[in-house]
């Protein structure tokens, strides 16, 4: 099978996966910075060999999802207020004019 059967349009993309998208990012920051707590008493030992860098990541990665959490969670809630505001949450409508209903 070459590269272009997939590219060229023959085949159609799958739906995206729905979940709970904040509590994915939650877990997995948790998870990065449960890891640099549980390193950190041996971070002598990472230093005598060079290895330094595995608790950064892990501090990198637990800053990264807080950063990601608050994204998301402001994302979450303009799709909501769009919603419930009776707008498209996407952009301009499918005529190609403003997505906002005209004032009555």
């Amino acid at each position: 099978m070459r590269l272009g059967n997939w590219t060229d349009g023959k085949r159609v993309a799958p739906e995206p996966l729905e979940g709970n998208v904040v509590a994915t990012i939650a877990v997995g920051t948790i998870i990065w910075g449960a890891l640099f707590v549980v390193q950190l008493p041996f971070y002598s030992w990472f230093s005598d060999h060079d290895h330094t860098w595995w608790l950064w990541t892990c501090l990198a990665g637990a800053g990264l999802g807080l950063l990601g959490l608050w994204i998301v969670r402001r994302r979450e809630a303009a799709l909501y207020a769009a919603r419930n505001s009776g707008r498209d949450a996407h952009g301009p409508s499918a005529d190609g004019g403003p997505s906002e209903q005209p004032a009555p």
